[in-house]
């Protein structure tokens, strides 16, 4: 992230879902990815993950999707950005 954020004027979006593939480990990659500057984060929520018809693995119920902008919230927080 700091590399890019150095080499680029534009924003830098990551996507933990994709990255982890599973919904367990989107969590630590937000917060990671906030913590090292990152502009936005593309995130998948589901009402029901079981039920998607793609991706059903690295989805979010809405639920965990408020607590988690909350988490990444806090941390933008602490490094002086905003959420």
């Amino acid at each position: 992230m700091p590399v890019i954020k150095e080499r680029s004027s534009l924003p830098v979006i990551i996507d933990p879902s994709h990255a982890a593939g599973k919904s367990a480990y989107i969590q630590p990659l937000s917060l990671a990815a906030a913590a090292c500057g990152a502009d936005g984060l593309i995130i998948e929520v589901h009402p029901c993950p079981k039920c998607a018809m793609s991706d059903a693995k690295q989805q979010l119920t809405p639920a965990q999707y408020a607590d988690l902008f909350e988490e990444v919230r806090k941390v933008a927080q602490a490094v002086g950005r905003e959420a």
